[in-house]
């Protein structure tokens, strides 16, 4: 893999031109995923799918629903529990004396589910494999898997989020609501930052590292339009008018550990590639 510049030549150049945000390309819209396989869990919330993901699986059902695909949960299998919402019908009656039925939530409750892994029987229908083949695809992939990240899609819409980093469950994962790569090294910027310093810092902090590293990661590898710096600049504007500062005042405050976390990706995965050579010139031998 080639890296064009270094991260702190890179970074400065970003700075440098979010001084002139007029000059900046127009922030790409969002290409949102929309999987079309029949699987249960991709109709959960997000918030259950991620827990899915966190325990290492794209594909969690109940007892009933396995058996519905003629499938059965192997013995000893632990469950995932997801959250279902818990709501009911009640009465009211308007100003004008009128009786309405509304549904109120009162609270959640634990469901397990089990994932495809701990399940046999008959093979499932082929999976959507369109977006499969995308994350194979993304830059970087292999720091995700050499530190433990389980990365997956879901359909993303105006009411998810682009795409999330989380840890838990003694596991990590990205999950991508969205086809744009400055997500996806958002997100790795996270789980880079997530190893430099568990996360600590004012969300304002861990953002715009996330999003200025981001950027920065794709600029060192040529990829100037899925950079999105007209994107980046709004996103970090944002969060710098929130803490009450100036965007690239914000910027230069954050360059440090920026340029650690985009070290340390690019190091992994030289690190990566490099472990991979020997092992497939012997297989060629």
């Amino acid at each position: 893999m080639k890296f064009y510049g270094q991260a702190e030549q890179v970074s400065q150049r970003i700075v440098d031109a979010f001084r002139q945000p007029n000059r900046l390309p127009a922030a790409l819209a969002p290409i949102f995923i929309r999987r079309k396989d029949d699987v249960p869990c991709r109709k959960w919330s997000w918030h259950n799918q991620l827990i899915a993901a966190l325990c290492g699986t794209t594909d969690a059902r109940g007892f009933r629903q396995w058996t519905e695909v003629k499938r059965n949960v192997k013995k000893g299998s632990k469950a995932i529990w997801i959250l279902a919402p818990c709501v009911k019908n009640i009465k009211d009656k308007n100003a004008r004396g009128e009786e309405l039925e509304r549904r109120v939530l009162f609270g959640f409750r634990g469901i397990p589910v089990f994932a495809v892994e701990d399940t046999e029987g008959e093979a499932l229908p082929a999976s959507d494999d369109r977006y499969d083949s995308w994350v194979r695809e993304l830059p970087f992939l292999e720091v995700a898997r050499a530190w433990g990240i389980t990365v997956g899609t879901y359909s993303g819409g105006d009411a998810t989020p682009l795409g999330y980093f989380r840890c838990g469950f003694g596991s990590q994962a990205v999950m991508l609501g969205v086809e744009n790569l400055s997500t996806w090294a958002h997100e790795m910027v996270h789980a880079a930052d997530h190893r430099l310093t568990n996360l600590k810092g004012e969300k304002w902090h861990r953002e715009i590292v996330a999003e200025l590293g981001g950027a920065v990661l794709l600029e060192c590898l040529g990829m100037s339009q899925d950079s999105d710096l007209g994107g980046a600049f709004s996103y970090i504007e944002q969060y710098a008018r929130d803490s009450g500062m100036d965007t690239v005042r914000a910027c230069i405050q954050v360059l440090d550990p920026v340029c650690e976390c985009v070290k340390l990706i690019l190091d992994t995965a030289e690190t990566t590639v490099a472990a991979a050579e020997p092992a497939e010139l012997s297989a060629i031998a």
